[in-house]
């Protein structure tokens, strides 16, 4: 291809009358190849490497549109500018909807033609630029909220405009941007330890704080609830507020958003602890002494998260909701999926149908095991592509399809997020200390002081205390927790795999979101 400023396919069966035009383009340093009709067009396509495609709607044999079709399952992405004779409406609006990236009306002016490949060709370039020149100016803005001692509801803000913006970054693929956003992220979760640290006790203690998980259910899905509408209420595993932003475009097909809010997870962010809390209404410490035989702390033997239906019909009960229909539904694998997907229509005879999916946690967890995943979501940009094409796949997504003209009301959450692990710090505990690299529950623990807040009294954080000398350590930012035997090989394994349990943005502050059918 030499210099130029990239090929252009013509496509026109009156290519004579094009020769000023092509000789213009050639002028601008553009390759062009004009062919007569359809079929050549595809070939050319097939065998070269083509930026874009002008192509005549109106040509014997093939017709522009047919053609069209054929580009797009050849090469979907391939931009096609459409010139036509023909200002007929339905042609524009079927070549719109297949996806044409501009069209043009003969006469064609060289002019134009030039204006809209410079358009398609530079349009990355310039969004990519567009976006840092807009990200710089808001750069000052998030510096100057983190330095002011955000409160709760400004951190949730923050964090949102966080999020906006590395979404926005990872589209434009501006790598130099994208270095400074993730340094602006490592600050804010470094304010946002500190922040925590200084407040978390309080807001257990019932001072003014944010929403926490044990509360979510009270104050956000019950006075949503009633008799005359069903409502479907999904906590998906681990669902990060990044996740859901890149979720939202493809439920926004048949729901539409009534209201987008996050609430903070409780200590630990792990699954036993924030999700029992969600369902039962109670912190942790208040669940053991009510439930002896169904709460489970760390060291017990036996699942940690088997009576949720129980915890979910005491909740109900304590709100003076008992006489709704309610059933819960825990899917943790691609099978209970299938089941779900192909009964769905049965559950909207409830008034509350609850879902547990288990797929994120699988993933985020199965990525330290499975080396294929390990090379799948090896960064957030990844993480979030794996967390996409599993929720365009999953039966989950089927379902909700499937009675999204049922009239439903959807509200989406989850129990705590997840942060990729990069910064290793050696904790020492007896035998029967926990795994999780998060955080820590044990006796005699030896840490980092810098690296963790600690509890010696659990109480403090509303959680129990299995014994006298028990001491519970959360982890700070992208710190994990490693013992000193084994050391390099646990660091190596576990570095850039992600992690709940601890405090950062990611593991903390989620959302849960209420939405209707469209119809």
């Amino acid at each position: 291809m030499g210099n130029t400023s990239g090929k252009i396919l013509w496509v026109d069966d009156e290519v004579e009358s094009l020769k000023s035009q092509i000789k213009f383009l050639q002028n601008k340093g553009y390759e062009v190849e004009a062919v007569t009709n359809g079929y050549d067009a595809l070939e050319v396509i097939k065998e070269q490497d083509v930026d874009i495609v002008m192509l005549d709607e109106s040509m014997p044999g093939m017709t522009g549109l047919e053609t069209l079709a054929k580009i797009k399952e050849i090469k979907p992405s391939l931009p096609v500018v459409m010139v036509t004779k023909n200002e007929a409406e339905y042609i524009m609006e079927e070549a719109i909807g297949s996806q044409i990236t501009d069209y043009l009306i003969k006469p064609v002016n060289p002019n134009q033609v030039l204006l809209s490949i410079k358009k398609i060709m530079d349009g990355r370039r310039l969004v990519s630029e567009r976006t840092t020149t807009n990200y710089q100016q808001e750069f000052r803005n998030l510096f100057m909220a983190l330095s002011n001692d955000p409160d709760h509801e400004e951190w949730k803000d923050l964090y949102k405009k966080l999020v906006y913006w590395e979404l926005e970054m990872s589209r434009s693929e501006s790598e130099e941007m994208m270095e400074v956003h993730l340094a602006q992220k490592v600050e804010a979760n470094t304010e946002f330890f500190k922040f925590v640290k200084r407040n978390y006790e309080d807001w257990i203690k019932g001072g003014d704080g944010p929403l926490l998980s044990h509360q979510v259910f009270k104050e956000k899905i019950a006075p949503k609830l009633s008799k005359d509408k069903p409502t479907f209420l999904v906590v998906i595993d681990n669902l990060r507020y990044d996740q859901w932003k890149m979720l939202e475009p493809i439920i926004n097909n048949t729901y539409k958003v009534l209201e987008e809010d996050s609430f903070y997870s409780i200590l630990p962010t792990a699954t036993q602890y924030a999700r029992n809390a969600l369902f039962s209404g109670l912190l942790p410490m208040d669940m053991e002494k009510k439930f002896p035989n169904e709460w489970k702390n760390d060291e017990d033997e036996g699942g940690k998260n088997m009576y949720e239906d129980v915890f979910l019909n005491y909740q109900m009960n304590e709100l003076g909701l008992g006489d709704l229909k309610t059933q819960y539904v825990k899917i943790t694998n691609n099978e209970n999926g299938k089941h779900f997907e192909d009964d769905v229509h049965n559950y909207l005879n409830n008034d509350l149908t609850v879902v547990v999916y288990n797929f994120v946690d699988m993933l985020s967890h199965a990525r330290t095991e499975m080396e294929v995943l390990k090379e799948l979501a090896g960064d957030e940009n990844s993480y979030r592509s794996l967390t996409v094409s599993w929720f365009e796949h999953s039966p989950l997504y089927r379902a909700l399809k499937k009675i999204a003209d049922k009239g439903v009301q959807l509200i989406i959450t989850t129990d705590h997020g997840t942060v990729r692990v990069k910064t290793p710090s050696k904790c020492i505990g007896d035998r029967r200390t926990t795994t999780n690299l998060r955080y820590k529950l044990g006796k005699n623990l030896q840490y980092e002081e810098k690296d963790v807040l600690a509890f010696r009294n659990p109480n403090d954080a509303g959680l129990p205390k299995p014994n006298i000398s028990s001491t519970f350590i959360f982890a700070k930012e992208d710190v994990f927790l490693c013992y000193p035997n084994n050391y390099n090989y646990y660091v190596n394994y576990y570095k850039n795999t992600f992690q709940h349990g601890g405090i950062s943005l990611e593991e903390m502050i989620v959302p849960v979101v209420l939405l209707e059918s469209k119809q």
